[in-house]
């Protein structure tokens, strides 16, 4: 999967601290956001998330990972902006 979408669908995890939310948010299923997720940890080799039934919250690495992805997808932004 493109490392772009995997890290939109992860910050709109972490942001929503929910799966569900997140997939409503991005126009998804639940199951394709969780799919997405296991795809970015298995690449990464790192889990980002800690999972209960009631909450969805980063750990530590995934709060840092956060941060990084922020920057990527906003400066991918302005390069399509800059684009135009």
């Amino acid at each position: 999967m493109d490392r772009l979408y995997l890290m939109t669908v992860f910050v709109a995890v972490a942001e929503e601290e929910s799966f569900a939310g997140a997939a409503r948010r991005l126009g998804m299923s639940p199951p394709a956001v969780t799919r997405a997720i296991a795809a970015l940890e298995d690449r990464l080799g790192v889990k980002l998330l800690n999972r209960t039934t009631r909450h969805v919250r980063a750990t530590d690495a995934g709060q840092r990972y956060l941060d990084d992805a922020r920057r990527v997808i906003a400066a991918a932004d302005e390069a399509d902006e800059a684009a135009v």
